[in-house]
């Protein structure tokens, strides 16, 4: 049983820690990089600015911590774009992508849009899937991406590119979340992105995915499926904990991302369990 390959493994992209604070990624957006790096973060948040240039608006998209040199550099961003935000939206609840959105919506005069009315507050706006938005001299389509986390969303912008959350990553694969993750969701949000036929996928966190989108994508799908095999394989005829799960597949890996394997883990089997593939009495998991 081999891994599927990770198309991005030969890419030119920048290496940990080595993406720049603020990037112009295309006509319509500014990437702007937060400072909480971590195991789960990656390189930090990234929160993007969007709006078409000259309309002296912008749109901030997941503003991440509320940290007074992140929104130094927000700001910096807005003012090279000649730009006042117009409007703060939220791929999904996670701190580090929504803990500033409602300050930050009070200290632009900014309206905060997102899935969940205690992201958006009482001023902000419940976003529905499939509406577009009409903001900062363009339009912005909410895609439901559920999977992650219940609330997730995605936005589709007119160049093709979809900000994509924690629904993608720039580097690894990202966090079914248990229980409120559903790996069935997250498929199938998959493949939704899939067929918009993004010309690029901006993430929550770690550097832009551009050269072929859609193979990351199909890889995301694959790794999914080789999980799903692997606790298969690790089950054999008898039967595991959650925890020796963890540590037969994840051996390789440092341990600090145990703790959200174990998550992925539980959403994985919490599918298999749906699919009677596998038998769970509570204690230890068995196949079916």
């Amino acid at each position: 049983m081999e891994a599927p390959p990770d198309p991005r493994a030969t890419w030119d992209l920048p290496g940990f820690g080595r993406m720049p604070r603020t990037a112009e990624l295309e006509p319509l957006v500014t990437r702007v990089l937060a400072p909480n790096p971590s195991g789960m973060t990656l390189d930090g948040t990234n929160t993007y600015v969007v709006g078409a240039p000259g309309s002296g608006q912008a749109v901030l998209v997941d503003p991440g911590p509320d940290d007074a040199a992140h929104l130094a550099a927000v700001e910096a961003a807005l003012a090279a774009r000649e730009a006042r935000c117009v409007a703060v939206l939220v791929t999904h609840h996670h701190g580090d992508h929504a803990e500033a959105a409602q300050p930050w919506g009070a200290h632009f005069d900014a309206q905060v849009a997102a899935a969940r009315s205690d992201v958006a507050g009482a001023r902000g706006r419940l976003l529905e899937p499939g509406e577009r938005l009409a903001l900062a001299g363009t339009a912005v389509d909410v895609v439901p991406t559920p999977g992650h986390t219940g609330d997730h969303l995605a936005f589709r912008l007119e160049s093709g590119a979809v900000l994509v959350g924690d629904h993608v990553l720039g580097r690894g694969t990202s966090v079914v979340t248990h229980p409120e993750g559903d790996v069935v969701a997250y498929l199938e949000s998959l493949r939704r992105v899939h067929d918009l036929g993004p010309s690029a996928l901006y993430c929550g966190h770690g550097p832009e995915l551009t050269e072929d989108p859609a193979a990351v994508l199909e890889f995301y799908l694959a790794h999914r499926a080789y999980r799903e095999e692997q606790i298969l394989a690790a089950l054999g005829d008898g039967s595991g904990t959650v925890d020796e799960l963890v540590a037969t597949i994840y051996a390789a890996y440092p341990r600090e991302v145990w703790p959200a394997a174990s998550q992925s883990t539980r959403a994985t089997l919490a599918k298999l369990v749906a699919e009677g593939r596998v038998e769970d009495d509570g204690a230890a998991v068995r196949r079916a």
